[in-house]
């Protein structure tokens, strides 16, 4: 499997000087990272604006600089290369762009000096068949599972999930591989557990929470409203039909600080994962 990417992930110095932050280095590398922890082929896109503007440029919308003829034609050109790379490769698994880019954004794109509009930018709206992801959430690929695992079932539930999400490139914690089981449970080793566990939702992306049965399992509901406060996404997966209440799959404050989905096949999108755009 390969992926192809935006050009100035691998390259940041392709991008106009001045708008690349920390932040954006930090995200590049994990986007490598977890091409590398897959086994992912790394395929670069052509940078249109390097090749039509120079390396060294100011930053500046579509409509400012690129909308000409002669910069269509550049991209119809580019296009054909790609095109023909796909032919020979097969199919990539998804393209990941930058977000914002006049031609490589994903869900915006500076458009024109009014502002970004939420639209692909000019080169990666010709691969319209092609599944895409912006680099930031392409980066978000940590998962903690949360969920109880006190049984032979839950245990190999959890597992099952596990794997499911392994087929969509995440990582997965599973407290019960780390430490977290039956025969760890002695008194010296609890701190231990809970400051692993603890540690794991801080360095994590997602929180996949089970909240199945008749009340979400406590150490589950702890993690979540832990990973609530430090402002992690939770994803919240009841596929028990029982309600709570007259309006509530499950516990008020547990619903209201995640995003609940009734059904194990809806978890890859819901975590955007790239085999899902």
């Amino acid at each position: 499997m390969y992926v192809m990417v935006a050009p100035c992930i691998l390259d940041p110095t392709l991008r106009a000087e001045g708008i690349t932050r920390d932040e954006d280095l930090r995200v590049y590398d994990r986007c490598l990272d977890r091409c590398r922890a897959f086994g992912l082929d790394i395929v670069p896109l052509p940078c249109p604006e390097t090749l039509y503007l120079g390396r060294v440029r100011g930053p500046a919308t579509y409509t400012e600089r690129l909308n000409t003829s002669d910069f269509e034609s550049l991209l119809d050109g580019l296009e054909e290369e790609v095109r023909a790379m796909i032919q020979k490769r097969g199919e990539p698994l998804c393209i990941v762009g930058v977000d914002s880019s006049p031609t490589c954004g994903v869900n915006t794109t500076w458009y024109s000096p009014e502002g970004k509009v939420d639209h692909r930018g000019a080169f990666l709206s010709r691969f319209p068949d092609i599944p895409m992801t912006d680099v930031y959430d392409f980066a978000r690929y940590r998962v903690y599972l949360a969920a109880p695992l006190f049984s032979e079932a839950e245990r190999r539930y959890n597992e099952f999930i596990r794997d499911i999400l392994a087929t969509h490139c995440f990582e997965v914690y599973l407290p019960q591989e780390a430490g977290d089981d039956s025969a760890a449970r002695h008194h010296e080793a609890m701190g231990d557990i809970f400051r692993s566990n603890c540690e794991a939702v801080k360095n994590t992306d997602w929180v996949v929470a089970i909240v199945d049965g008749a009340d979400a399992d406590s150490g589950t509901a702890w993690e979540m409203g832990y990973a609530h406060a430090l402002g992690k996404p939770v994803i919240s997966l009841r596929t028990d039909f029982r309600n709570t209440g007259d309006n509530e799959h499950v516990n008020l404050m547990l619903e209201q600080s995640s995003m609940v989905i009734t059904r194990r096949e809806d978890l890859p999108h819901a975590l955007l994962s790239p085999l899902h755009h």
